[in-house]
């Protein structure tokens, strides 16, 4: 009787244990991946990481930042396209995303169709700035002295293909003056030959150039945006004198598009909660930006318009990828 009672009573312990048990067996949540295009201490790196952290916090689920760079973002693109559909591979990138596969003629993927935008994360003006021997003191002034001398400035950028290159091309095209592009590999190259003279135009963003900007190394002629800067207030737009230019800096979140549409909705809910928060407000701002979140549908329609207007200026300025 002793005996049954016992086994009774150790049945009735493990069944009160069975709940605790079960939860301890089941597996850890998947962790999130963000990729990166770009290396470690970089804009794309920073905004996924607080992202990510404020994700993690909110969601309950472990977020890795993994940085793949090279081939204009590409390689962490095309890892992104093939993932899972499960929705937990994110790919944070920027403008250059567009520039890129409006570039690159042969991609392992297709830079529309499948990969789909989450959101848009955040934008800022690009600044044009000119080396002190010119003298300038604005965007109509600097053309005017380009059409005057037809092909002897030169502008540099960090590359061929880079949004700072297709930044002054369309400047170049819509105010129809002539100015020679010498890319660097780099925009500290580009920045130091600038300094140094050797080239006189630049479109860059704002925190690459600012301290150069406060000690009059170099002069701030113009921002990209369609209006003026809250970061810059008394610097015109260069759109006030080029009426409809508007090439700001853009960071975004994009996943495989097989992932399933109420996935990507909640991701998106998910990702705007820690763009409202204090800490990536000033992490934006570290980088000349500001919150710019859209719907998926709203985002996607802005790099497809993005990758049709890159793609114009690559056909009528006959770019060729390095």
């Amino acid at each position: 009787m002793k005996q049954r009672t016992r086994i009774a009573t150790t049945i009735a312990g493990l069944s009160l244990l069975a709940p605790a048990l079960q939860v301890a067996a089941q597996p850890a949540a998947k962790p999130l991946r963000f990729l990166v295009g770009a290396p470690a201490g970089g804009s794309n790196d920073i905004f996924a990481r607080a992202i990510g952290q404020r994700m993690s916090e909110s969601i309950g689920q472990p977020v890795v930042v993994d940085n793949r760079p090279g081939a204009s973002q590409m390689i962490a693109a095309d890892l992104t396209a093939k993932a899972l559909a499960d929705g937990n591979t994110l790919y944070m990138t920027s403008t250059t995303y567009t520039t890129g596969a409006a570039l690159m003629a042969k991609l392992p993927f297709d830079p529309l169709n499948d990969l789909t935008g989450i959101t848009m994360v955040a934008r800022g003006p690009m600044v044009l700035v000119v080396h002190p021997s010119i003298p300038a003191k604005n965007v109509k002034e600097l053309i005017a002295i380009a059409r005057a001398r037809p092909g002897q400035l030169n502008y540099t950028s960090s590359g061929i293909g880079g949004i700072n290159h297709f930044g002054v091309e369309v400047l170049k095209s819509m105010a129809k003056i002539e100015m020679v592009h010498v890319p660097h590999k780099g925009m500290a190259p580009a920045i130091t030959d600038l300094m140094a003279g050797q080239v006189q135009v630049l479109l860059v963003s704002l925190t690459a150039v600012e301290a150069q900007m406060q000690s009059g190394r170099l002069r701030a002629i113009g921002v990209s945006s369609p209006q003026r800067s809250t970061f810059l207030p008394n610097l015109p737009a260069i759109a006030e004198t080029l009426p409809g230019y508007d090439n700001d800096l853009w960071w975004g979140v994009f996943t495989a598009s097989k992932v399933p549409k109420a996935r990507i909705d909640q991701l998106n809910v998910e990702i705007q909660k820690t763009m409202a928060s204090e800490e990536l407000k000033k992490r934006f701002a570290e980088f000349g930006a500001v919150a710019a979140p859209t719907t998926p549908d709203g985002f996607n329609t802005i790099v497809k318009n993005e990758i049709a207007k890159w793609g114009k200026v690559i056909r009528e300025a006959n770019i060729k990828a390095e």
